[in-house]
């Protein structure tokens, strides 16, 4: 049987740490869909296309890898895709909380459906989304934080909101 494993996630933006979680999946499994959440609770900077278009770029030459966008509950689209795990990455105790509560609801929605978790290179450790965004928001550099291709599309959608009056 194929082991097929989803990294479901907002991406918004992809960061160095989510590519370093990519890499280490792709020893484990025959292959990882990244499946781009679009996030009621927070308000993405980037929309779900743009970040298929981001995630596409960054992984280009990964082998065993896909992406997509997904809109359905997660359990169901690891059963469309005829998935046999969820990768989730934690990087700190911080993260356990939330993700062990994940981990069971997942399992008691799909009881043949285990949540693997790996954690990131030390270096990536700190490394989220949101303090991407942030860094990148006063025009500090995220350089070594993400692809070139994400670090491009900060400055530009940062500049873009610069030049929007108030």
């Amino acid at each position: 049987m194929k082991k097929i494993a989803i990294y479901p996630g907002t991406f918004d933006p992809i960061t160095n740490g989510h590519l370093d979680l990519v890499k280490r999946a792709i020893r484990i499994f025959d292959e990882v869909i990244i499946a781009v959440a679009p996030s009621h609770k927070k308000q993405p900077l980037f929309t779900v296309q743009e970040r298929l278009v981001l995630i596409k770029a960054a992984i280009k030459g990964f082998k065993k890898t896909k992406v997509e966008a997904f809109n359905d509950l997660l359990v169901e689209y690891v059963k469309k895709k005829k998935g046999n795990s969820i990768l989730r990455g934690l990087r700190a105790i911080s993260d356990f909380e939330y993700e062990f509560q994940m981990a069971h609801m997942n399992r008691r929605l799909s009881t043949d459906m285990e949540t693997v978790f790996v954690m990131p290179s030390e270096e990536y450790s700190f490394l989220t989304s949101s303090v991407v965004k942030e860094i990148a928001s006063f025009g500090g550099s995220v350089k070594g934080l993400v692809p070139e291709e994400v670090e491009i599309a900060l400055k530009e959608k940062f500049t873009i909101q610069k030049d929007i009056p108030e």
